[in-house]
């Protein structure tokens, strides 16, 4: 399953770009995955579900948005 490595790269993403003192206060982590990415969402949101719920993050959620064609990134923190 690469999702969990997908979501584990976003998550160290986010933590990089916040740091780990600001990582707590992160609401929301959007992820646009295109249709031909070759990654499942809801797998994708299931992983990301899991690992903001640890420190440092423990209070985020994850917002999927599937469009067309094979984009796979980070559209905002």
């Amino acid at each position: 399953m690469h999702e969990m490595s997908v979501a584990m790269e976003i998550c160290r993403i986010a933590e990089g770009r916040l740091g780990a003192a600001d990582a707590p206060r992160l609401r929301r982590v959007a992820v646009v995955v295109g249709s031909d990415a070759g990654c499942e969402p809801s797998s994708l949101e299931f992983c990301l579900e899991a690992l903001l719920a640890q420190p440092p993050f423990g209070t985020a959620t994850p917002q999927i948005t599937t469009v067309p064609g094979d984009v796979l990134r980070v559209d905002y923190l």
